[in-house]
């Protein structure tokens, strides 16, 4: 099972699209800077792909418009 679920994170963005490209990037940050916005024992999922979402549910990635 996917951790946090889709559900939850719609509620914060408004698109899966505009999700996926965040989500993207994020992970590409922190598999080339090795930089985490949390302790890496607070995150749930071992992959940068699944840690990227959990920062998202938690708040910690802002997403704007242009």
């Amino acid at each position: 099972m996917i951790y946090p679920s889709i559900d939850k994170l719609l509620n914060i963005v408004d698109s899966k699209y505009k999700l996926v490209h965040v989500i993207s990037a994020r992970s590409k940050q922190m598999h080339e800077y090795d930089h985490y916005q949390m302790k890496e024992c607070d995150y749930v999922n071992k992959r940068e792909l699944g840690r990227a979402l959990e920062e998202v549910e938690k708040g910690l990635i802002k997403i704007t418009e242009k």
